[in-house]
């Protein structure tokens, strides 16, 4: 699995304190405390700790550890671990949930898994703020109601999805920031992301992706450089389009008006 090594950063993305990645082979944590909650996917190997004096072994699980519990953690073979890791804030999950969790930290659900996987890589690249801070919103609002035991509601609302829909047209160059979105109908960002989904059929990022790629063909066969249209629909730059545009159209921005 290669070298020792750790990577961490801070995302600008509400509930997320901390994103690390590490490869331990020797290392062991000496028992320490976090004022964050610590959301944990092993990939490779598997990890031994002890919790609240207990001891627990994880392998491909998510495991999420309260705060201010006393925890350590080393390898459980000798071809060590390799991990991710979403440190979240102390406000993101319900306090009530630290005792259960202290006592159980393994949350099993293989749709959990993926969650964390999914978001962990892309606050690792550079990817579109309204994805990731849909699937944050998400992802925490499926752990609470995990350890809470009670599933989010499936209400329909399809005048929320409109609404939703209407500001994303009205901004989709600038696009639209999740949680200000959510202030501004009185909900919150996990039930405004269900809710757009499922009454449009895609999450609210692909849906201004799309819309982002159609103004880019607009602007493509009104004479504009690929590189103008780029940012003048709103991708970062021409590779952003060119990837985007190729996932939906299979050409790229140049060979579309050859």
């Amino acid at each position: 699995m290669g070298p020792e090594r750790v990577r961490s950063h801070r995302p600008d993305v509400p509930g997320i304190a901390e994103v690390l990645t590490a490869r331990f082979v020797e290392h062991a944590y000496p028992l320490h405390t976090h004022d964050t909650w610590t959301l944990l996917l092993v990939e490779d190997g598997a990890v031994h700790y002890d919790l609240d004096r207990r001891p627990h072994d994880t392998g491909r699980l998510v495991t999420l550890l309260p705060p201010h519990v006393p925890h350590d953690g080393r390898a459980a073979t000798a071809t060590g671990f390799r991990k991710r890791v979403l440190y979240l804030d102390p406000e993101a999950l319900p306090a009530t949930a630290a005792g259960r969790l202290a006592d159980a930290p393994e949350l099993p659900d293989p749709r959990l898994t993926a969650a964390v996987r999914e978001l962990h890589t892309r606050l690792d690249v550079d990817a579109d703020p309204l994805d990731v801070h849909a699937r944050a919103a998400v992802l925490l609002d499926a752990v609470a109601a995990h350890v809470l035991r009670t599933p989010p509601s499936p209400r329909r609302d399809a005048p929320l999805a409109r609404r939703l829909r209407a500001l994303i047209d009205e901004n989709v160059v600038d696009g639209v920031l999740l949680a200000d979105a959510a202030a501004r109908f009185g909900v919150s960002s996990a039930h405004l992301v269900r809710t757009f989904t499922r009454e449009v059929g895609m999450p609210p990022h692909a849906y201004l992706t799309g819309r982002r790629v159609d103004l880019a063909r607009r602007l493509l066969l009104t004479g504009h450089r690929p590189a103008e249209a780029a940012v003048l629909a709103g991708f970062h730059d021409q590779p952003h389009l060119t990837r985007h545009f190729r996932r939906v159209l299979g050409t790229t921005p140049g060979r579309f008006v050859g």
